[in-house]
């Protein structure tokens, strides 16, 4: 006789059930832990150029749509030895470079090119931002831009903000744009719209979020008011 199966487990053939979220004994959820280190440092430079070597050579080869493997015989290059390139273990010498940088249609120098990117970084002295006009700036919110970095190694454009309100400001609640968006209360209070929740904040608060919903000051309960909102979101191609 054929096993009967619960109708709570039951579920398309060969479908895995979603795994459940760990639950402490008092009822509350573990997070997974983080996994980026916040104090990590990198190995020697020779070891960073390695690992910036390898990079290029998995992008090239991933952009060509090729395997390791079609690398492999079109180099002539062990399959051991490509997979400790791309995972920046070995020093390939110039003679495997060479042969990489024909098998992928690249000059050699392309596998240094993340390896000499300047790391750029921008210091803003105290009442030195820049003010921009961005779309709350009709509502009579004031930014000063903090700094800005545009194209770079991450992936990812920073935006950090120094906004301040003030009497002649209105309120505007229907912000909306791609990234996430983080804000800090340095002065005032006010109460903060994002979707259909609402959040009292006061200097010390901070507030995490996708800024795809509408957000923004639904409340201006305390002025002067001053926070910082820092906006992420993906760089453009090309």
């Amino acid at each position: 006789m054929a096993k009967k199966v619960s109708d709570s487990k039951a579920g398309p053939a060969g479908a895995k059930a979603k795994p459940q979220p760990k639950v402490s004994a008092d009822g509350k959820t573990i997070r997974a832990p983080l996994t980026q280190n916040p104090h990590a440092i990198r190995d020697t430079r020779e070891k960073v150029l390695e690992v910036a070597i390898g990079r290029e050579v998995r992008a090239f080869r991933k952009k060509l749509g090729i395997t390791v493997a079609d690398l492999a015989v079109a180099t002539d290059i062990s399959l051991g030895m490509l997979s400790k390139i791309e995972n920046g273990i070995t020093s390939p010498s110039l003679t495997t470079l060479q042969a990489l940088s024909r098998a992928l249609g690249v000059p050699v120098t392309a596998f240094f090119r993340r390896f000499e990117e300047e790391r750029s970084a921008v210091f803003v002295k105290a009442g030195q931002g820049l003010d921009v006009e961005r779309r709350g700036t009709r509502a009579g919110h004031q930014y000063n831009l903090l700094g800005h970095i545009g194209s770079n190694t991450s992936g990812v454009v920073v935006e950090p903000y120094l906004i301040t309100l003030t009497e002649d400001s209105d309120v505007f609640p229907t912000f909306q744009h791609e990234g996430m968006e983080f804000l800090y209360m340095l002065e005032g209070e006010v109460v903060y719209r994002h979707s259909s929740n609402l959040y009292p904040m006061k200097p010390g608060d901070s507030l995490f979020f996708d800024a795809d919903a509408p957000h923004g000051p639904e409340q201006l309960t305390k002025l002067p008011m001053r926070y910082l909102s820092i906006i992420c979101y993906p760089q453009s191609a090309g």
